[in-house]
């Protein structure tokens, strides 16, 4: 008895040894990640993520959606949705009417002047000549999670935020940025600003000196793949389509040699490329999670918005770009496996907003769309405004849809901001593809369903924001024939993905809608940090 007792004392240590041995082989989930990285793709409609389906790789977007957690009814929760707006909202949590970057321009209220996003005079350019550096976040009112992970770490981590725009780098990167680098096209380096340091880190003069951006541009652009296999685009030639410089032709191969191909490359998926070549650099030069701390990579493609501004959803080159963005998503992925693990690293991926279809495309398939005489608007107005209130140049700026007027000279001639109103809506309903003129100063008085409303209200702030917003049909706007753009208030505009994947995510799919404000609240509350200063979002619940 006693005997067999023993055998089955050694045969249960056995298996409990075993046991303990195969968990620590299975490289347990720590209680932080080494590193988060956020990738936002400009311009990316969460269609895209099915569309080009069959034609991604195993390791680029089907890995993320395979492996990580797809939020499908992610959308942003104002309007207007551009650039800036939406890489701040992404990294503060909260909407512009509390971030304060309500465009990527607007007019100051108070001076009445035109103003960048990032723009910053008190600092200085580093890494070229020029103004192209004299940039910084200080228009951005609140926190961002990057700021939040830094300060619940003692500030010992690290931040880097990579795009080939500034507003890109810089407002994801937050205040407390180590670096923030954008893409300078005079000589295709890449940049920063003395806000951040003097100099540029060694490493960035080294990759700079390997002259990537000329070398790329050089190949030409041609598709991936025989360009008969591209079924989910409209034809090659089209007249709606734009053209790069120096080209008669709007088809491949595009051969990129008609103005600066320095500047070019921003309209390839090269831009694209190189924004990662850029990025894996930052990450093993930085030596990021390596430090015993949380560090935080922003990567921003930027490629992406200018080729489907020029060219369209419909197009091949719009196409070509996903699928050749999906082997960089890949190779950046291959590179976490063998830094970190996957358990390793944290990653989300969305857009900084979507996009319209092209009208022209529209309308040649019998749908509606159009773009907006918004010039012909404008004179219209003015015209209507002399007549009501006598010769008087009210117009002080025009920015994302909406109309500035001069306040102390209406208040100096006595007009009625109700009137003027008035006036100014009546003038604009005789143009085709108007819908409806919002008084920003009395939103709740808008004609408009509640969800509509209330994406105008996140948007609007009286310091940032004009007078009067000018809403168009769907699949209308303002701009070029050729080509497209966004920046509405339609769900074309505001759909977009959301992918969390890596450090604690669940493969699974969340079908309610979530928004654009929910993403750094519930990487705070994955993190067990504090959310950022402005926040309005809700935690995402992981449903397995």
């Amino acid at each position: 008895m006693k005997k067999n007792l023993l055998v089955v004392i050694s045969a249960m240590s056995l298996l409990f040894s075993n046991s303990t041995f195969g968990q620590k082989k299975t490289n347990p989930i720590p209680s932080k990640p080494r590193l988060v990285v956020g990738i936002v793709v400009d311009q990316m409609r969460y269609d895209y993520l099915y569309k080009y389906a069959d034609r991604y790789s195993e390791g680029g977007f089907k890995r993320l959606m395979k492996e990580g957690m797809n939020c499908q009814e992610n959308h942003y929760n104002y309007a207007p949705t551009v650039t800036a707006a939406g890489h701040t909202s992404v990294y503060t949590g909260t909407v512009p009417a509390v971030h304060g970057i309500v465009g990527n321009d607007w007019t100051d209220v108070a001076s009445g002047k035109k103003v960048y996003c990032t723009e910053d005079s008190t600092v200085k350019t580093v890494g070229t000549t020029g103004k192209t550096g004299w940039m910084s976040p200080k228009n951005l009112w609140t926190s961002t999670i990057t700021d939040q992970l830094k300060m619940a770490q003692n500030y010992k981590s690290k931040t880097i935020a990579i795009a080939l725009k500034d507003r890109g780098a810089i407002l994801p990167g937050g205040h407390t940025a180590n670096g923030a680098y954008w893409y300078d096209s005079k000589e295709g380096r890449w940049i920063s600003s003395s806000f951040y340091f003097n100099e540029l880190p060694n490493w960035v003069q080294t990759f700079n000196s390997e002259e990537k951006a000329l070398k790329y541009v050089q190949k030409g652009w041609n598709t991936l793949y025989p360009i008969k296999t591209y079924l989910q685009s409209a034809e090659d030639e089209s007249p709606f389509e734009g053209k790069l410089p120096g080209e008669k032709s709007t088809s491949f191969p595009h051969e990129l040699k008609g103005g600066n191909p320095l500047e070019v490359i921003r309209t390839t998926p090269y831009g694209n490329s190189i924004t990662k070549d850029f990025a894996i650099k930052a990450m093993e030069s930085e030596k990021l999670g390596k430090n015993g701390t949380t560090d935080f990579l922003a990567i921003s493609f930027s490629s992406t918005d200018y080729v489907g501004h020029t060219f369209g959803p419909q197009s091949i080159e719009l196409e070509d770009t996903y699928l050749r963005l999906d082997k960089d998503i890949a190779e950046i992925l291959s590179y976490l496996d063998a830094q970190y693990g996957k358990n390793q690293v944290l990653v989300f991926l969305t857009a900084d907003h979507a996009v319209a279809e092209v009208p022209g495309y529209m309308n040649s398939k019998k749908l509606p769309g159009g773009v907006f005489d918004r010039n012909a608007a404008i004179s219209h107005m003015k015209k209507a405004i002399n007549q009501a209130f006598g010769n008087v140049d009210l117009l002080v700026g025009e920015e994302n849809s909406q109309l500035y007027f001069n306040h102390s000279l209406m208040d100096k001639m006595g007009i009625d901001s109700k009137k003027l109103f008035d006036v100014v809506r009546k003038s604009y309903q005789g143009h085709v593809g108007f819908s409806e003129l919002v008084n920003l100063q009395d939103i709740a008085s808008a004609q408009l369903n509640a969800q509509y409303t209330q994406l105008i209200a996140n948007g609007y702030h009286p310091a940032r924001s004009g007078d009067f917003m000018i809403l168009l049909k769907p699949s209308w706007f303002m701009g070029s024939k050729t080509g497209t753009t966004h920046s509405t208030l339609y769900a074309y505009d505001t759909h977009v993905p959301l992918l969390f994947y890596g450090w604690k995510v669940k493969p699974s799919e969340v079908i309610k809608r979530t928004h654009i404000s929910d993403i750094s609240v519930t990487l705070a509350n994955w993190l067990h940090i504090m959310e950022p200063s402005g926040s309005i979002g809700n935690v995402i619940t992981q449903i397995p």
